[in-house]
């Protein structure tokens, strides 16, 4: 074989081989907020509880819900961007959690195409410690997204989202609102 015809087929090997690792799509992303408040966690459950009720989340200007806490049950959040619409995947009230999920993407909004989320209260010393963990994917899931769909993008947004709501849970239970 010549040299020609070996680096070609070198060439050809690691094209079939290595070139799709650079083609990979989204990851999955991931945000974890937590927050100390001084209230025991009866009172903090008290103020989170209601899927339907976010009036303790500042970045949420409107919020219409229906079916209540059961499997299912569904909600449209206004932010000042857009609407979002999220389906409860599960509720636990005796270990104060719930699970639930993006129905409905609307990337103005949001810069995600998915994501699922759980907020729980724990005891933490004489108060309550709230966990807030979301999964996503960015809002552009093809190889190439543009900066404001990106993963940084929907990360920082998350987040955001995230610490705000959980500020404003925090001055709501604590009586500073």
């Amino acid at each position: 074989m010549s040299l020609f015809a070996r680096t070609m087929a070198l060439l050809a090997l690691w094209i079939g081989t290595g070139a799709p690792a650079f083609a990979h799509g989204p990851t999955p992303q991931k945000a974890e907020e937590k927050i100390a408040i001084a209230a025991p966690p009866a009172k903090v459950w008290e103020a989170l509880k209601a899927f339907g009720d976010v009036s303790w989340n500042p970045a949420i200007t409107k919020v219409e819900a229906s079916g209540g806490n059961d499997t299912g049950a569904s909600r449209t959040i206004t932010l000042k961007t857009g609407n979002l619409v999220e389906g409860l995947d599960e509720y636990n009230d005796k270990d104060m959690s719930y699970g639930y999920r993006l129905s409905t993407e609307n990337l103005e909004a949001l810069p995600v195409s998915f994501y699922s989320a759980t907020i729980a209260v724990t005891p933490a010393g004489d108060g309550s410690e709230v966990t807030w963990i979301g999964r996503f994917y960015r809002g552009d899931t093809s190889n190439f997204p543009p900066d404001n769909l990106n993963d940084e993008a929907a990360v920082k947004a998350m987040t955001g989202f995230m610490q705000e709501g959980l500020k404003g849970l925090k001055a709501k239970v604590e009586g500073k609102s």
